[in-house]
């Protein structure tokens, strides 16, 4: 017999609650208030939404956070290899005049502007809003555009940012919310709703005590149920059986490089299990193992 009931299933496929949402949403507009009134960014051109969960709408009951995308859109990244300005274009277009250390500077002053010092805690890769019983903790994200183009000249949309360890990252938080959309549409409203169940277990399996390897992140569960078959989602009755297909999919297919090689992440302009990830295909087949003797299936 099953380690949970269908109905426990059930209510862990549900999103936050309308208390939790309220909260989620105070913290973005605070956010944007900060941003919009700030005397020096108010100058600049930028636009400030949410990404990851949150905006996803993949985020889990009681452990929900917010991830805000504060991005400048007066200039922009990248050239793609051996490539020119004047082949793609861009050869006349002024320089930007502001550098990304400047902007993430900027930023963080008027994050601490609205909010105060002992509110705002400035990380490698984001600067942090304490929560409290109005708000939920916050990471703010400055990024830029970044124009990932293509040889003929044409570029899809993306933002790029530097952790204040010099590493950098780029990523389609746009790209990944339609997506999103677009499989929850045609799995009628359960993909996301299966996100969230493989989230909160792994959230259960820390509480109760199971050694969870850290490369298994909420994103990567996300993107893993991306790469599960719409049939697998529609085709069975029960949250139970789609909750167990999913995981045999996706042991099954994490085996060997060559089943999962062309898995994308949401966004489908970065693969999911190739080249340098914090994740590798090992990581997640073992964890399928581990879930499933969780599951006492």
């Amino acid at each position: 017999m099953a380690k949970f009931t269908e109905q426990t299933l059930t209510n862990w496929t549900k999103p936050p609650s309308n208390s939790e949402e309220t909260k989620l949403e105070n913290s973005e507009r605070m956010v944007r208030d900060a941003i919009s009134s700030d005397e020096k960014l108010k100058k600049k051109s930028t636009e400030t939404f949410g990404q990851g969960s949150y905006a996803n709408n993949t985020n889990v009951r009681l452990d929900s956070d917010i991830d805000i995308n504060v991005r400048y859109t007066g200039g922009f990244f990248n050239l793609p290899a051996e490539t020119e300005e004047k082949d793609v274009g861009i050869d006349t277009l002024p320089p930007a005049g502001y550098s990304y250390s400047e902007f993430k500077d900027d930023v963080e002053n008027a994050l601490v502007n609205k909010f105060g010092r002992s509110e705002v805690e400035r990380k490698d890769k984001c600067i942090n809003i304490k929560g409290n019983s109005y708000r939920v903790e916050t990471d703010v994200v400055p990024t830029w555009n970044y124009r990932r183009y293509s040889k003929n000249g044409n570029y899809v949309l993306g933002a790029k940012f530097w952790a204040d360890s010099r590493k950098s990252v780029v990523n389609y938080p746009k790209q990944h919310i339609e997506n999103g959309i677009e499989k929850n549409k045609n799995t009628y409203r359960r993909f996301k709703s299966l996100t969230r169940l493989h989230r909160k277990l792994r959230y259960k399996m820390i509480e109760d005590g199971e050694q969870i390897n850290d490369n298994i992140t909420s994103f990567l569960l996300e993107c893993l149920v991306w790469n599960v078959p719409n049939r697998i989602m529609n085709n069975y009755d029960t949250w139970t059986e789609r909750l167990r297909q999913s995981i045999l999919y996706l042991y099954e297919n994490t085996k060997e490089q060559e089943s999962c090689n062309e898995w994308g992440e949401v966004s489908e302009l970065i693969y999911l299990l190739r080249g340098n990830r914090k994740w590798s295909r090992q990581d997640v087949n073992e964890y399928m193992v581990q879930l499933w003797e969780y599951l006492e299936f």
